[in-house]
This record gives structure tokens, C-alpha cells and sequence, in this order.
């Protein structure tokens, strides 16, 4: 077994990355008095072989955060993997937060004596000089601005592994009741090296919520005070800095806002993180708020067999699943309606047993009556104070009764006279899938769609169990106008849903002017009518929070290709989509996911064309009605099937979209996972990648008409000026991508050479 050796804070340079004029890239070879290794390694963005012919990889990176009262100690582990058959040199440069401090570094088997040392801020600029003058990769230019650690040089043996261990500490910003951590990695979609992130959070103060926009998180709370959380094992290879906050928790409801000015919207972008108490208060009688579940099963001939066993398992788990004091009822339809109870029932052991026979006599056979089952489901009376829930279960297409799309949609719209929320499932893909989903949207609730294979029961208990506790019931948000101005537009969503035990609130608005906002959050809360006003403060916005218009974009973008699927409904068994095709509305839709997805580099199942060689998307008309034809086959013609599930997927993820997507990662027509590489998103700048140049997308519908104010070579004096200012903007990584870079900048078209082209 290969000794530790362990390597003293003396033995790390910490440096700042930094481009003065003055150094000349081109003339630095040495530093500290020694030739750089022949591998540099920056786990953050890749392996750097100055040798070719003796690569290291990068294999995998962990990292454990422990965040106690606000000071962040960050433990990475680097494996490296040496395939050639020769011993290589290597040395290790991590980019790492300001005012970060290492407090320990070591790794595998036998070193050299360390040469490493805290360097000055000249030499540390030489340092960065050599390595971009040597390496000649912009991929090292993501990280200018940074400060910078760089270990001593260490051997890393013939076809043998390496592991690196680096710790360093850093306090953490506040800002108000929230706590931010952020954690540097490249955004470059080219990037797939697996990184293992959990933290760890302790504090005093009791912690509201967790939220990444950056990567989806895998939640656990040990308690009021301490919180765990990780990247799930699907998103560990999602590129882009790991970013994370929490919320410390004050009276009811805590809330932050994250915002982006953008001159172009006289404002800009924000988002609310909103959370709830780490322990709602409960009453001896159970939640503060009970709920009323109304079971509504498809009983229809194609629910025989194994389907049909499963709901009624997931039938007997959710009955079980309710505090004493709920209240339930169950309706199993086919083209008949048949009820359990003539209104609900409170839970008690005599229902329950009778519950149970009653489900045990159910037989799957005959057609599907959707109509008068849901008309049936929304009709009685909720009991008094009960948050009335209804778990409405279906496996085929409306066959007996009243079958028009728009009329049953109108029964959860017009119909539902005490606000019933509908969480809608939708069992196999021979259902209505945009029904379905509207349903459910139009009443704080979810679709949820069990694809062939799946288990129904443990889909429904998955829905079933987010529905704990109910903690604020008909939640709105009301923006405070100021001066009589409404400073608030596009808040989405609109429709706020009820929060439960755990949840967390994300909405995603444009402002105008930069003054402070004032939001009122107000419901049934915890039993009780209350309202919480939030104040915030603008000052703070910054073009760092690029992931704020993303977000917002993506779910606008989802909400507007929503709106094209609901046109294509039948009414009255009159087939519409003609009309649809030929409505103003439909144009209107179609122009604007164009402009957004365009401008932001967001593309759908819709759009994925825009980022194709050969799309010229100066040629407004032709780009139109690509689009245009993709929405009418796709979005308004295929209401079921593999292709009407994929699209309902796709759509309500991105109209509920917290974390960013930077692959443009979507399922396609067959739901297998696909992802468009074309485009970059990188700060909060997006790039069209055309004939192997990089597009910057203010000015891609009009590339081919566009001369360049000024060239800019790669590595020249002006090109570190360019280098220094976007670091200051936090934009450095708009001239990390390799190849030549057509770009806006000061409102002016420039054409940045890649190294490869000089």
C-alpha cells in the first residue's frame, strides 16, 4: 500500500488569477524558477498534457462540503489515471472562491521534495501567463479572475492511479435569511467528468429549504438544524459550478430573492426562494390542515389484470397513509359511475374495513366514462376546513359519454365550484396526455404518466407521499405596486400550488426600475388565514445570477408550448386543428418561442432544428415555418401515444423548472434522452456553434451579414484586455470555447481568433 504524504499549507501556492498587460504570454516558460510539469491538472475544466504523448486523465472528483454557521470547509479528492508506460510529472491548479484558505494537501505514494510556496500576486500572475502561453488552451480562460491553488510537482506512475486530496475553507456570503456556497467547474458541454458533490449544513438556526439552480439535489434533514443534501447520481456529469443556498428560518414562511439586471427590460430578472418552517407546528389532533382524498379509479375493460391489482394496492396504501381525522371516498368508473360513499367519510377503523371491500369488489371490464367520473368527483360538498385532494386515475381515451377534450376540461375549470386540486395519472400512453395535464395545471396540482412497465402503485404512493402535511393552502403572490407602477411582469408560475411539509417555492418574474420590491405571500396557512410581506433590495442584482433569465426563459418557453398543445383540443368531436393552424394566436405562440429560445439557447423538441448546420436562421420566414410545422404535426396533432406523453413530459419539467438544463437534455419521440451540443450556454451569454465558429446568439439571425468591428487574435495584448474586463463581468468563460468566437461586445460585433488559428 502506497504511503500518504502529507504536504503543510507552506507547500500550496495560492494565488489570484490575474492578466496584466505587462506580461507578455508568449515569453513565460518558467515558474518559481522551474519549467511547468509535463501534465497540468485543473479538475474544474480537464487534464492538460503539455507532453502528448503522456497524458494524465481525470477520472472522477469528490467532494464533501461541511457549512457550520456559515464557514464552508471543502474537501476534494482527484483521481487521475496515467494509461502511457512511462512515469509522468504532473502538478495540480484548483480555481477556488475568493478568500478560500487551504488547510491541508496530500496524495498517493512518494514525492519529490516540494518546490510549491505562496506566491505574490506578480508571480501568480506569471503563473497564469505560462500556463495559457505553453498550453495555448482557452479552456484554461474560464477561470480567469479566480483565485487560484497550485500543489508542487508529483509523480504519477506507468499505467497507475493517483488520488489528490485538497481541503480549503472560506466563509460564506449572507445575504439577509440566505447563505450561498458555490463551487467552480467548467460549463462547457463538453465536459463529462463525474463529480460526487454532498454537503453537509449545521446551523443554530433552524434551516427553512436547500435549493441548487445549478444541479438537482437529493435532500435528507437530520433535524431542524441540520440538513444534508447531494447531487443526484443522474445529474453528477451536468456541467456548470455547483451552486447552492439555503434558507434560515424565521417566523412562518422565509424568502430571498436572487436577481439579474438586464438594460433591454428597463430591470431585469428575479427569482423567489421561498421555504417553509422545518417542523410545522401540528396540533394534538394531527396537521393543522387535513385533507380530503377523493379516489377516482379507471375500472374500464383495458385495466384488467396487473393494473388493476396495482391501484387497488395503491388504493389501500393512501387510506392507510391519512391521519385519523382525514376524510376519503372512492369513485370507480367505467362507462358507469359508481361511488363508495354519497359524499366522504372521515377516517376510522369501520371505513377503512368497508373501504376494503369495497375495492375488493372492483372488476375491470367495459368502457371509460372521464366526464361523468370527474363531474362526479368534484361535485359534493368537502367536509368543512379539509383541503379537499382528488387522485384521478385513467388508462385510456374518453370512449362513452361526453367525449370532446374541451368539455372535459372545462368539468376541472368551470365546474369544480370548491376548488378541488385534480392530480391527474395517466396509466399507459393511450391517454389524452395535454388533458390531462391541463387538468391538473388549472388546479395547483400535477400529472404524473405511468409509461408501460412502470408500476402504478408505487407512482401513485410516490404523488401521495409529497402531499404530507399540508402547510400553506391557496398560496398567492402579489407583487406591492410602487407609485401606482406594476414593477412586476411574466411572474410564473401564476398559479401558485399548495406547499406541503418540505417544500420549497421558486418564482421566476421579470422587474422594472431599481427600486426595492415588495412581494405579500398569503393563504390558508397552517390553518389560519395569513399573509407574509417581503421586502428586497436590488442593489445586490448582478450578472453573476445569469441563471435567473434562463430559468425564467425555459419555463416561459414551456408555458407558451402549453398553450399551442391546448389548441389543438376537440370540441364537440369537431376536430379544431385546422383552426388552430390557421389562428393568429398560433402565430403569435410560435414567433416567440422562436425569439426565446433563440435568444437564450434553450431549445425543445420544437427547436432543436435552430442549432442544426445548414438552419439559416437570418431567413426569418423559412425559420417560421420549420417551427410552425413541427407544432401543428407534433404539439397540436398528437394527442396520445409514445409522442403525446414525450411532449407532456418535456413540456411540465420546463414549466417547472428550478434547475438549469445546460445540455438542452429532452426526450424525444420514442422518450429516450437526447441532448443538443450545438449550443452553449456559458455565464449568461449563449453560443451557436456554425462551421466550427462560435455564434454569439444576439447576432446568429444575422451572421452572414455581419463584418466584425475588430479581430481579435488569440493570446494578444488587446485579447488579455478583453480577458481582464469579462472576468470582472463574470462572463471570462464567453472566450473559454475553442475555435474563433463572433461576439457582441460594447454593442459591437467582434471576431475573437482561437489559438488553433494563430
Amino acid at each position: 500500500m502506497m504511503r500518504i504524504k502529507e504536504l503543510f499549507q507552506t507547500n500550496i501556492v495560492l494565488a489570484v488569477l490575474t492578466l496584466p498587460v505587462s506580461v507578455a504570454w508568449g515569453q513565460a516558460h518558467h515558474v518559481i524558477g522551474r519549467p511547468l510539469a509535463s501534465n497540468v491538472i485543473m479538475p474544474q475544466t480537464r487534464a492538460f498534457a503539455i507532453d502528448r504523448s503522456r497524458p494524465v486523465r481525470i477520472t472522477e472528483v469528490r467532494a464533501e462540503v461541511a457549512i457550520l454557521e456559515q464557514a464552508a470547509t471543502t474537501t476534494m479528492d482527484i483521481s487521475l489515471q496515467n494509461p502511457s508506460r512511462s512515469r509522468v510529472e504532473a502538478e495540480l491548479i484548483v480555481p477556488v472562491p475568493d478568500g478560500a484558505v487551504v488547510r491541508g494537501f496530500s496524495f498517493e505514494g512518494a514525492a519529490d521534495e516540494p518546490t510549491a510556496q505562496v506566491l505574490p500576486k506578480d508571480e501568480a500572475s506569471t503563473t497564469y501567463d505560462a500556463l495559457v502561453a505553453r498550453i495555448r488552451d482557452p479552456a484554461l480562460l474560464e477561470f480567469v479572475g479566480y483565485n487560484l491553488i497550485r500543489s508542487s510537482v508529483f509523480p504519477v506512475d506507468a499505467n497507475g492511479t493517483q488520488k489528490v486530496r485538497l481541503i480549503y475553507e472560506e466563509l460564506l456570503a449572507a445575504d439577509g435569511d440566505r447563505i450561498d456556497y458555490a463551487l467552480p467547474r467548467s460549463e462547457s458541454v463538453d465536459y463529462t467528468i463525474p463529480w460526487k458533490v454532498s454537503v453537509r449544513i449545521k446551523s443554530k438556526r433552524p434551516i427553512s429549504t436547500v435549493y441548487s439552480p445549478s444541479h438537482k439535489l437529493q435532500t435528507m434533514r437530520s433535524g431542524a438544524n441540520v440538513v444534508s443534501a447531494a447531487i443526484a447520481s443522474d445529474a453528477i456529469s451536468e456541467p456548470g459550478p455547483f451552486r447552492l443556498s439555503y434558507l434560515l428560518e424565521r417566523n412562518g414562511v422565509t424568502a430571498s430573492l436572487l436577481a439579474y439586471p438586464d438594460p433591454k427590460v428597463d430591470g431585469g430578472y428575479f427569482l423567489v426562494l421561498a421555504g417553509l418552517p422545518a417542523r410545522p407546528a401540528q396540533g394534538p389532533g394531527g396537521p393543522a390542515i387535513k385533507r380530503e382524498v377523493t379516489l377516482v379509479l379507471d375500472r374500464s375493460g383495458s385495466m384488467n389484470g396487473e393494473k388493476i391489482e396495482q391501484v387497488r394496492e395503491a388504493a389501500l396504501q393512501i387510506l392507510a397513509g391519512l391521519e385519523d381525522g382525514e376524510a376519503f371516498n372512492i369513485i370507480a368508473y367505467n362507462d358507469a359511475v359508481d361511488l363508495f360513499s354519497s359524499k366522504p367519510v372521515l377516517k376510522t377503523a369501520g371505513n377503512i374495513q368497508r373501504a376494503r371491500k369495497y375495492l375488493k369488489g372492483i372488476k375491470a371490464r367495459s368502457g371509460t366514462n372521464i366526464h361523468d367520473a370527474l363531474l362526479e368527483a368534484l361535485r359534493p360538498k368537502p367536509v368543512e376546513d379539509m383541503l379537499p385532494i382528488v387522485l384521478f386515475l385513467t388508462d385510456g381515451l374518453p370512449t362513452v359519454g361526453q367525449t370532446s377534450e374541451v368539455a372535459i376540461r372545462n368539468v376541472a375549470i368551470k365546474a369544480n365550484p370548491y376548488r378541488r386540486r385534480i392530480f391527474t395519472f395517466g396509466v399507459g400512453v393511450d391517454v389524452n396526455t395535454p388533458l390531462l395535464q391541463r387538468i391538473a395545471a388549472e388546479t395547483r396540482a400535477t400529472a404524473t404518466f405511468v409509461l408501460p412497465k412502470e408500476d402504478v402503485e408505487l407512482k401513485v404512493a410516490q404523488v401521495f407521499k409529497r402531499l404530507n402535511g399540508p402547510v400553506l393552502a391557496g398560496t398567492m403572490l402579489e407583487a406591492d405596486p410602487a407609485g401606482g407602477l406594476v414593477r412586476v411582469h411574466d411572474i410564473m408560475p401564476a398559479r401558485l400550488p399548495d406547499l406541503f411539509e418540505g417544500d420549497q417555492l421558486v418564482v421566476l418574474g421579470r422587474y422594472s426600475g431599481d427600486e426595492p420590491l415588495t412581494f405579500r405571500l398569503r393563504g390558508n396557512y397552517l390553518g389560519a388565514q395569513r399573509t407574509f410581506t417581503f421586502t428586497f433590495d436590488l442593489d445586490k442584482a448582478t450578472t453573476r445570477n445569469g441563471f435567473v433569465p434562463r430559468l425564467w426563459a425555459s419555463r416561459k418557453i414551456g408555458m407558451l408550448s402549453d398553450a399551442i398543445r391546448q389548441l389543438g383540443a376537440e370540441d364537440d368531436q369537431l376536430p379544431t386543428r385546422q383552426q388552430a393552424a390557421d389562428n393568429p394566436r398560433m402565430t403569435e405562440l410560435v414567433e416567440e418561442i422562436i425569439r426565446l429560445s433563440t435568444e437564450f439557447g434553450i431549445l425543445t423538441e420544437y427547436t432543436a432544428f435552430l442549432a442544426r448546420e445548414g438552419t439559416d436562421l437570418s431567413n426569418r420566414e423559412e425559420v417560421f415555418a420549420a417551427a410552425n410545422n413541427e407544432f401543428l404535426h407534433r404539439a397540436v396533432r398528437t394527442r396520445s401515444g409514445l409522442g403525446g406523453v414525450n411532449q407532456d413530459l418535456n413540456n411540465d419539467r420546463q414549466m417547472r423548472q428550478v434547475v438549469l438544463n445546460g445540455r438542452n437534455t429532452l426526450l424525444d419521440a420514442n422518450l429516450n434522452r437526447v441532448s443538443v451540443t450545438t449550443v452553449q450556454q456559458v455565464n449568461d451569454r449563449a453560443f451557436y456553434n456554425r462551421n466550427g465558429r462560435w455564434v454569439d446568439s444576439r447576432i446568429v439571425n444575422k451572421e452572414s451579414t455581419i463584418n466584425p468591428a475588430k479581430v481579435i487574435a488569440f493570446g494578444s495584448a488587446e485579447f488579455r484586455t478583453l480577458a481582464h474586463r469579462l472576468a470582472r463581468e463574470g462572463r471570462q468563460g464567453s472566450i473559454s470555447l475553442r475555435g474563433d468566437i463572433l461576439m457582441v461586445v460594447d454593442d459591437e460585433p467582434v471576431l475573437v481568433q482561437g489559438a488553433a488559428n494563430q
